[in-house]
C-alpha cells in the first residue's frame, strides 16, 4: 500500500538552521537499528546497549492491532565503522554545551522522555495503538531513545494512520494529530529514509543467504593445530629433533530437530610421538616395551601423512529426560560421560586444553572405544546434597564392523561403563566410575579403542607405561578381562580458580599363566582461567601415569617406580578463533624406573577454530 502524504497547511517549521541540516546529513547513512518500547506512562528502550538478557531474547516489539511489525535494533556492519564514529562524536557534542538553547529535536542525539517529540509520539501511540510492547504488556522503564529507535516507532505510527485512512476510517484521525505527524516526519526525515533503505538492503542480503546456504540443517566446525615440539634430557634428547606437526579436524554437525546432533568428522594429521630412551639407549615406546608417557593430544588420531579419514560418526538426541548417544565409528567414553576436568579437557583431545592425554582426562575413559550406545539418565533434584544427579551407562565395541571370529559387536573387544554423577551446588562435581572391558589379543588396555593410528605403526595405548598397557606375558600377547574403578572431582571455589583430580585402579585378568596384574594412576591439576586476559588459561597438572609394578615387558624392560608426570601450560587467547599454548612436560622415572634419566618435552601449540 502506498503511503499517503500527510499535509496540514497550518503547521510549519519556524526554524531550519543549516547547521542542523548538516548534522542530519552526517548521521543519515548510519545504521543503528531500532527497537521502540512505549508505555502508557513512558516509552523507552529496554537497554541503551545492544546486550539483551536471556529472558528478553524471545521478546519483540509488536505493531498492533492489524499491522504486526517487529522492530529490532540492528548491529552495524564493518562498512559503517567510519560513519558510526561520526555519530558517536556528534552524540557527545551536547554534553559539553548543555546550557545552549535548541529549537529542533534534530539537534538532539537522543530523544529524552521530556522532549516534545517523545511526548507527541507517546500521545499518538496511546490514541491509535500503533505499537504494542513486550508480550507481558510492559515497556521496561522511562529511558532515552536513540534517534533511530524513535524513527522506527514513528514509522510504525505512520503506517497505522495511513491504514486507517485507506480503510475509510479517516474520521478517526484528527487534524491536530496529522499536524503532529507531519512535523515529526520532517524532523526525522533522515532517520526514516535510512531505516527504510537499510531494511530493504537487509532483506535482500537475507534472501541471498537463504538461496545460497550450504544446508538448512548442517554447519561446519573446524579445528587446525600447528605444533612445534622437541624432547630433551639424556639419551631421549639425543635421539629426537625439533618437529613441526599438524592435525586438522572438520566436523559436519547436523541437527534435524534443534535438540539432536549428528557429528560426521574428517581428520588428517602427521604427528608422531617422541622416542623415549633409557640410559642404554633402549627405545621405551616400541611395540615390545610400549610406554606411552608424554603422548600429546594432537598426536592421537594422526593419519601418518595427512591422509583424510572419518574418525567420528556419532548421533546424540534426547528421549524424554534421558540423553542418548549412538556411535557408528570413533566413539569414545568422554563423548557422553562427564570427565570432571575443566580447562584441561577439551572434547576428545582437542587443541584448547592440556598438552597431553594424561592431563586431559582420567585414563579410565581411554579403556575401549569404537561403536556402541550410551545413555545419561538424570535424577530428580532435592534431598541430600550428596544425592546422585545422574547415571551414565555406555557400551563401546572396537571391532563392531568386523563379522569375523572373535570380533563383531559382542564377541570382540569392548568396554562397558557405568558412572554415578554427583553435583553439590554449582561449584563441586563428583563422579564414581566403573568400566568392565574385554581386550582381544594384540590390543592395549588404554587404547581408546584404536590406539595411535598412523603413529609409525605403534599399536600400544595412548597413555601410561608399557607395563600397564601390555596384555599377556613376556612370551606372547593374550586376551584379557579388566575391571577398572575410578573417582574424579572438580571444584571451582571462584570464577578464576579451578581444582580437579582423579584416582584409578585397574584389575587385569589374563587368559594365560602369569598374565594377571594391577595398575594404578592418579593426578590433579590447578587451572587459573582468565589469567592475564579474558580467555587465557594457566594450568599445572601433576600425577602418575598408569603403571603396574612387578611386570616385565616382552622387550625385557621392568621397573617398579611410579612414573611421575608434571605439566605446565599457558593458553593465550589471540582472538575468538586463535589460541597459542606454550608448555613444558617433565617425565620423571620414565618406564617406571627411577634410575633412568628425566625426559622433558617442550611444545608451542597454535590452535585455529572455525
Amino acid at each position: 500500500m502506498q503511503r499517503k502524504q500527510l499535509s496540514i497547511q497550518g503547521v510549519r517549521r519556524k526554524d531550519k538552521m543549516s547547521h542542523i541540516l548538516w548534522k542530519s546529513l552526517v548521521v543519515s547513512p548510519a545504521v543503528l537499528g531500532a527497537t521502540l518500547l512505549v508505555s502508557a506512562s513512558a516509552m523507552a528502550a529496554p537497554n541503551t546497549t545492544t546486550e539483551v538478557s536471556a529472558a528478553d531474547k524471545q521478546a519483540a516489539v509488536e505493531i498492533a492491532p492489524k499491522a504486526a511489525e517487529i522492530i529490532a535494533q540492528a548491529a552495524p556492519t564493518s562498512d559503517d565503522t567510519k560513519v558510526l564514529d561520526q555519530v558517536n562524536r556528534y552524540s557527545k557534542e551536547g554534553s559539553s554545551n548543555s546550557q545552549a538553547q535548541v529549537t529542533s529535536v534534530s539537534q538532539f542525539s537522543d530523544v529524552q522522555p521530556t522532549d516534545w517529540a517523545f511526548q507527541a509520539l507517546q500521545s499518538l501511540v496511546e490514541r491509535y495503538g500503533c505499537i504494542a510492547g513486550y508480550p507481558n504488556g510492559t515497556y521496561r522503564g522511562n529511558r532515552a531513545l536513540t534517534r533511530y529507535e524513535f524513527a522506527a516507532g514513528l514509522n510504525a505510527c505512520l503506517d497505522r494512520v495511513n491504514e486507517l485512512i485507506a480503510t475509510a476510517t479517516a474520521d478517526l484521525v484528527t487534524k491536530q494529530d496529522l499536524a503532529t505527524l507531519q512535523r515529526l516526519q520532517e524532523e526525522f526525515s533522515a532517520e526514516l529514509a535510512t531505516l527504510r533503505g537499510r531494511v530493504d538492503s537487509l532483506e535482500a542480503r537475507t534472501a541471498e543467504l537463504e538461496a545460497n546456504q550450504f544446508s538448512t540443517t548442517t554447519k561446519l566446525v573446524g579445528e587446525a593445530i600447528f605444533a612445534v615440539s622437541d624432547a630433551f634430557g639424556g639419551r631421549t634428547g639425543d635421539a629426537n629433533n625439533t618437529v613441526f606437526q599438524d592435525r586438522v579436524r572438520l566436523s559436519l554437525e547436523t541437527s534435524f530437530t534443534g535438540r539432536d546432533k549428528l557429528t560426521t568428522r574428517l581428520a588428517a594429521g602427521n604427528a608422531s610421538a617422541f622416542s623415549l630412551r633409557d640410559q642404554a639407549n633402549t627405545i621405551l615406546n616400541t611395540p615390545l616395551n610400549g610406554t606411552r608417557e608424554g603422548t600429546q593430544t594432537y598426536q592421537v588420531g594422526s593419519t601418518g601423512n595427512n591422509g583424510v579419514r572419518i574418525d567420528r560418526l556419532t548421533y546424540e538426541a534426547p528421549i524424554g529426560p534421558a540423553q542418548v548417544y549412538l556411535a557408528a565409528s570413533g566413539g569414545r567414553h568422554d563423548h557422553y560421560a562427564a570427565v570432571n576436568n575443566p580447562y584441561f579437557h577439551d572434547g576428545d583431545d582437542g587443541g584448547n586444553g592440556a598438552l597431553t592425554t594424561f592431563a586431559s582426562e582420567s585414563p579410565i575413559y581411554r579403556i575401549g572405544g569404537g561403536a556402541g550406545i550410551a545413555v545419561n539418565l538424570p535424577f530428580s533434584s532435592g534431598g541430600s546434597i550428596f544425592k546422585p544427579s545422574s547415571l551414565t551407562l555406555g557400551y563401546l565395541a572396537s571391532d563392531a564392523n568386523n563379522p569375523g571370529n572373535n570380533t563383531g559387536l559382542f564377541n570382540g573387544s569392548y568396554a562397558a561403563l557405568g558412572q554415578l554423577n554427583f553435583a553439590v551446588g554449582d561449584r563441586l562435581a563428583l563422579a564414581a566410575t566403573y568400566v568392565h572391558g574385554y581386550h582381544a589379543a594384540g590390543t592395549a588396555l588404554f587404547d581408546s579403542g584404536a590406539g595411535l593410528n598412523g603413529n609409525n605403526g605403534l599399536t600400544g595405548g595412548v597413555v601410561g607405561t608399557g607395563q600397564a598397557n601390555y596384555l599377556g606375558n613376556t612370551l606372547v600377547q593374550t586376551a584379557a578381562n579388566s575391571n577398572s574403578y575410578g573417582v574424579s572431582a572438580a571444584f571451582r571455589p571462584s570464577n578464576n580458580l579451578s581444582v580437579s583430580g582423579f584416582v584409578t585402579y585397574h584389575d587385569v585378568n589374563g587368559v594365560g599363566a602369569g598374565d594377571d596384574f594391577e595398575a594404578w594412576s592418579y593426578g590433579g591439576g590447578i587451572a587459573l582461567p582468565d589469567f592475564g586476559k579474558k580467555g587465557n588459561v594457566l594450568g599445572i597438572f601433576a600425577g602418575a601415569e598408569p603403571y603396574a609394578r612387578n611386570r616385565v615387558t616382552p622387550g625385557g624392560y621392568s621397573g617398579g617406580n611410579a612414573p611421575i608426570h608434571v605439566e605446565g601450560f599457558y593458553k593465550y587467547r589471540v582472538s575468538d578463533n586463535i589460541s597459542v599454548t606454550p608448555g613444558v612436560i617433565w617425565l620423571r622415572a620414565p618406564g617406571q624406573n627411577n634410575a633412568e634419566e628425566n625426559a622433558f618435552i617442550g611444545t608451542l601449540r597454535t590452535t585455529f577454530t572455525f
